[in-house]
């Protein structure tokens, strides 16, 4: 499967089972079931590589600021989420976190304070693979490294959280005090 496959997929499971994280990721299971293993397998290896890709700081620091603090699982189901927004959204907020503060549902969690959670999305490998060998999907023999996270910062830090992510902090971090 080849990068362009995998968000390909993922298009068309947005397409099929609308906009909601869990139902994108069944529609993805169902899809990615109907393939031969091994490109189910060569999903399992983009998902990865996507995760690493996105496993940042910056990226961590505003999903932070989005929910108000978050763990490192949170963290691996918001870029779940993410992934469901499909490959223009992913990528544009992997290069800037910042532009989040534009997506219609990160200004409604704003509001509401609900969470962005594709935590379903990143077992459909597993769960494909099982629907379509009754085996489990193999260990990935090379997985992909994840970037260092050298450059942690003060996420509690609103003046930072400011200067780093100013559209979110707008939204999210408490007003300075004067």
């Amino acid at each position: 499967m080849r990068t362009d496959d995998f968000w390909q997929l993922i298009d068309r499971a947005r397409a099929g089972g609308g906009g909601e994280p869990g139902a994108v990721a069944a529609r993805a299971v169902a899809l990615l079931a109907e393939r031969d293993p091994q490109e189910i397998v060569g999903y399992a290896h983009h998902q990865a590589r996507v995760l690493a890709a996105s496993h940042r700081v910056d990226l961590w620091g505003a999903a932070y600021l989005i929910y108000g603090g978050i763990s490192a699982d949170d963290f691996h189901r918001f870029r779940g989420w993410l992934m469901t927004q499909g490959r223009q959204v992913f990528a544009r907020a992997v290069a800037d976190p910042d532009s989040l503060a534009e997506l219609p549902q990160v200004r409604a969690v704003a509001v509401s304070g609900a969470e962005l959670s594709g935590g379903e999305l990143l077992a459909v490998p597993w769960e494909a693979y099982r629907k379509a060998t009754a085996t489990e999907l193999p260990a990935d023999r090379e997985p992909p490294p994840v970037p260092d996270l050298n450059d942690l910062w003060d996420f509690d830090d609103e003046d930072e959280a400011r200067r780093r992510l100013p559209r979110l902090a707008a939204l999210f971090a408490e007003p300075p005090v004067e």
